[in-house]
């Protein structure tokens, strides 16, 4: 996603040197950081040119540009200062991802891969997980298998029961992702049987909560709300409630409080912290009061498209409560302490993920002196 003031445009993938050649250079705006840094969602979106015959795909895309606005409109200029042309443009290149975190200081992404079925009338997925796996691979230093068993309903839950296993007993996966909106209820019934075994296995599970964001998915679907049912009846199930279930930010965060196996995530809208700060203060704020700090976790909700990351990261590194809502709300201060318990810490513990040596890598320089003022 990119702000107000400049366009994102369609490119055709670069080749890997094009993508990181000038991740060793000095970037305006950013500064030293030893946060070790996961984003949990870092997605793939495939070739759209194979999918965008569908209405469905037009349809979403079409809402991208609104979704922007909303994000990143305002976004003072000092934060666009040193942005280069490629970061403004959808690219599906994973080496292009791999570019944008070195350079911005991420040290594992999530590979999520897109399903959005129901915008193809559920003829095909945009990226299966078989792609993400090959990309991750290719780089297991700094990917990690996150397969999307979305449709759980639609595709059969024992189909789904099945890849499940698939991908923990035989590649050692230890997240996945749940969107409901392209499914159905996230406290369906039927779907029992799936959290069950997802509790057996051990795994963390994402799911998205609160508005789809995108047509033709259904927001109803999604409501945290719903997560309570999932909570009580699977209390060893660790999930994780991406975007902070916007607008519901206050029914998650209630559930968060009550549940000790719900996390929030502020994927997708950290963004907020530079262009909406006292917005972002009050949904920060509120987490941190009601979840608390070891249960809130970063990401970007990555689209192909690097200013995503580079505005997660620029925002929760920099990011204060103002001292006036820290008085008059009792939110407390962001201290470097709670930085990296959100940017990785967090998320590192349930994923058993050794955080004492970055990951980054640079041309010849560690990557806090690449991104020193």
């Amino acid at each position: 996603m990119t702000g107000r003031g400049f366009q994102c445009n369609e490119e055709r993938p670069q080749t890997p040197s094009t993508a990181r050649e000038k991740e060793d250079e000095v970037t305006t705006g950013l500064k030293k950081d030893d946060y070790f840094k996961i984003d949990p969602e870092a997605h793939l979106v495939g070739d759209i040119d194979l999918v965008k015959h569908f209405p469905g795909v037009q349809m979403w895309w079409k809402a991208v540009p609104n979704i922007t606005n909303v994000l990143n409109g305002g976004m003072p200029a000092r934060y666009l200062e040193g942005l280069e042309p490629h970061e403004t443009k959808k690219n599906a290149d994973p080496e292009a991802l791999l570019g944008t975190m070195d350079k911005y200081g991420v040290d594992i992404a999530c590979l999520l891969p897109e399903s959005m079925m129901d915008t193809t009338g559920y003829s095909s997925r945009w990226v299966t997980n078989g792609e993400m796996a090959r990309v991750v691979e290719a780089h297991r230093d700094r990917f990690v298998y996150q397969p999307n068993v979305s449709p759980i309903k639609h595709k059969g839950v024992k189909n789904t029961i099945w890849e499940l296993e698939y991908w923990v007993k035989e590649k050692d996966a230890k997240i996945f992702k749940f969107y409901p909106p392209e499914d159905t209820y996230i406290n369906d019934p039927e779907i029992w049987p799936f959290y069950k075994k997802a509790e057996e296995l051990g795994i963390v599970l994402d799911i998205h909560t609160g508005f789809c964001w995108v047509p033709p998915g259904k927001s109803k679907h999604a409501l945290p709300l719903f997560l309570d049912d999932v909570a009580r009846d699977f209390p060893d199930l660790k999930i994780v409630a991406f975007h902070m279930g916007y607008p519901h930010c206050d029914d998650l965060n209630m559930i968060a409080m009550g549940h000790r196996n719900v996390y929030v995530c502020l994927s997708l809208i950290v963004s907020w912290s530079l262009s909406s700060p006292r917005k972002f203060a009050k949904i920060l704020g509120e987490a941190m009061r009601w979840a608390g700090p070891d249960k809130i976790i970063w990401g970007s909700d990555y689209p192909g498209i690097a200013t995503a990351i580079r505005f997660a990261v620029m925002g929760m590194r920099e990011f204060q409560i103002p001292k006036d809502m820290q008085e008059q709300y009792g939110y407390p201060e962001i201290t470097e302490e709670v930085r990296k318990k959100i940017f990785g810490e967090n998320l590192a513990r349930l994923l058993g993920i050794d955080t004492s040596k970055r990951r980054v890598k640079t041309q010849g320089s560690n990557v806090t002196d690449s991104l020193q003022r």
